[in-house]
C-alpha cells in the first residue's frame, strides 16, 4: 500500500466543530479524504474544546491557544498553527480563508506546497473598516502570490480574482448536507405551523443586509412571521440595533440553531427563504435552502444569480427594502399568478444541486490537485 499523503489543515475553529461554513467544508472533506489514503491533521482553536482527544473519526487533531480578540483570534491561532506545522512532516498544508494568505511566506521558506479556499470578498464586507479592509485585500493579494493553488468557490468569484490578481483560480463549489424530511411538529418549538413563515439564516451582521429584509418584510404588511435563525457575538451594537428593529410580535429571533434536524425542519416548512448575504461566494445557507426545497427570494448579486441560474431557480429582489416588499405582496396574494410560483420554486429548488454542489465530487476534485502537487504535475 502507498504511504499516505500527509495533509494539515489550517484556518477553521477545528474538528468536529461543525456549526459554521468553513467547519462543515472541513468535516466534509476529511472523512471522504480519509478513505482515500490521507492522513489529515485539523488544527484547532483550543478554547473552543473542553475535551481534546488526538483523534477523533481517524482525523489528528492539534488544539492551539490564540489571542482571545475579534480581529486577532484568527490570525494568531493560524500563525501559531503554521509554526507548528512547519515543523511537522506535511506534504501539503491546506488553509481556509484569504486572511491567511500572508503565511504563504513563511511554508515556502519551509519548502511546503500549499492550498487554500479563500472564501469571499471580505474587503468589501461592512464589518471590516479601514485596517481591517486593507488587510483583507492585501491578504487576498498575497493568497494570489504565494499559494501553490488557490480555490474559489464560485465562477463569480474566480472572475473577481482573475481580474483584480490576475491569476488563474481553481472553482470548487460548497456542498449540501444530506436531505431528510422533518415534522412541522418540531416548529412548535417556536409555534409555528407550515408555510406559515419566512425564513432568514444567517449571522446578525451587516454583510448579510438583516436590516433590509426587516424593513421589507414590515413594508409589506405581511400577514405571516418572520423568523431570523443567527446571532452575532462579536459585532454586539449591530445584533442590537437589529433586534430592536426587529421588536414586532410577528418577528422571531430564535438565535442560533445548532440541532441539524431543527434547522431543516425550519428551512422544508417556511412560506419562503429570504437570503440578503452579499459579499460570498458559494453560500452555505443559500445551497443548504436549494437542497431543502424552498421558494428562495434572494438578494440580487452575481454570486445569487450564479447559484439560482439567473432567477430560474428563485426570486430575485434588488437591494431595496420597497422592492422586496412588493415581491412579497405580490407571492402572498391568494389565487394571484405569483404565489404559484412559490409552490413551482419549492418543487425545482431541489434539482439546482447539480454534481457541482454534492460533497462527493467536491472531495474527488480537492483530492486530484492535493495528487497533481504531490507528483509535481500539472493541474489540468
Amino acid at each position: 500500500m502507498p504511504v499516505p499523503l500527509k495533509i494539515s489543515i489550517i484556518g477553521t475553529k477545528g474538528y468536529p466543530y461543525v456549526y459554521g461554513g468553513f467547519e462543515t467544508l472541513i468535516k466534509e472533506l476529511a472523512e471522504r479524504l480519509i478513505k482515500r489514503n490521507i492522513e489529515i491533521t485539523v488544527y484547532c482553536h483550543k478554547t473552543l474544546f473542553k475535551n481534546r482527544p488526538r483523534f477523533y473519526n481517524n482525523v489528528r487533531l492539534v488544539y492551539i491557544p490564540a489571542i482571545e480578540l475579534k480581529s486577532f483570534t484568527q490570525l494568531t491561532h493560524s500563525l501559531l498553527s503554521t509554526i507548528h506545522a512547519c515543523f511537522r512532516k506535511n506534504d501539503i498544508i491546506f488553509y481556509v480563508n484569504a486572511a491567511n494568505g500572508p503565511l504563504g511566506l513563511l511554508t515556502r521558506l519551509f519548502g511546503i506546497k500549499t492550498v487554500i479556499n479563500v472564501d469571499g470578498i471580505e474587503w468589501l464586507r461592512p464589518k471590516w473598516k479601514g485596517i481591517g479592509a486593507k488587510y483583507f485585500y492585501f491578504a487576498a493579494k498575497q493568497s494570489a502570490r504565494n499559494f501553490d493553488v488557490v480555490i474559489t468557490d464560485a465562477f463569480e468569484m474566480q472572475k473577481i480574482y482573475k481580474s483584480l490578481f490576475n491569476i488563474s483560480t481553481k472553482m470548487i463549489a460548497y456542498g449540501s448536507d444530506p436531505v431528510i424530511s422533518q415534522p412541522k411538529s418540531l416548529l412548535g418549538k417556536w409555534s409555528l405551523s407550515g408555510h406559515d413563515y419566512y425564513l432568514v439564516v444567517g449571522r446578525l451582521i451587516a454583510d448579510n443586509n438583516i436590516d433590509l429584509l426587516i424593513k421589507g418584510f414590515l413594508s409589506a404588511n405581511s400577514s405571516k412571521k418572520l423568523v431570523i435563525v443567527g446571532d452575532d457575538v462579536f459585532n454586539k451594537g449591530y445584533s442590537k440595533m437589529i433586534k430592536q428593529l426587529g421588536s414586532h410580535p410577528k418577528i422571531i429571533f430564535t438565535g442560533y440553531v445548532k440541532e441539524n434536524i431543527l434547522l431543516s425542519a425550519l428551512y422544508q416548512h417556511c412560506f419562503a427563504y429570504l437570503h440578503g448575504h452579499e459579499f460570498g461566494g458559494t453560500n452555505p445557507t443559500l445551497i443548504k435552502a436549494m437542497a431543502e426545497g424552498t421558494c428562495i427570494m434572494a438578494l440580487n448579486t452575481r454570486f445569487s444569480r450564479e447559484v439560482l441560474q439567473d432567477g430560474k431557480m428563485g426570486i430575485l429582489f434588488k437591494k431595496d427594502k420597497d422592492d422586496l416588499s412588493n415581491q412579497m405582496i405580490g407571492i402572498e396574494n391568494i389565487g394571484n399568478v405569483e404565489q404559484d410560483k412559490v409552490i413551482a420554486y419549492r418543487e425545482k429548488s431541489k434539482t439546482g444541486i447539480t454534481k457541482i454542489y454534492q460533497w462527493e465530487h467536491i472531495a474527488d476534485q480537492y483530492y486530484q490537485i492535493f495528487l497533481s502537487l504531490t507528483n509535481e504535475g500539472d493541474i489540468q
